[in-house]
């Protein structure tokens, strides 16, 4: 998807191809990045979120190797973990 599809006059245009692949894209990686740096906190929930977007950002970088139905499956899994109350052991 490229150009203004969104009606805000904004360019909407994001590192997927026209086949819907994530593509490699050092400055969406790096924002991710740099957002998820910025929010961690003490919080486990800050903790959580920028894990998340750290995991997100991994998708635009060509020496990862994860894709969107994994980073899903892993949030789900950790989410369902936390509504337990933690790993039993």
């Amino acid at each position: 998807m490229t150009g203004d599809d969104s009606g805000t006059g904004e360019n909407t245009e994001d590192a997927t191809g026209s086949d819907g692949d994530i593509h490699a894209d050092a400055e969406t990686r790096e924002c991710l990045r740099t957002v998820a740096a910025d929010i961690r906190g003490d919080s486990s929930e800050s903790k959580q979120l920028s894990a998340i977007l750290y995991r997100v950002s991994d998708l635009y970088d060509p020496e990862e190797d994860t894709s969107p139905e994994e980073i899903y499956l892993n949030v789900r899994h950790i989410m369902q973990i936390k509504a337990q109350g933690g790993i039993q052991r």
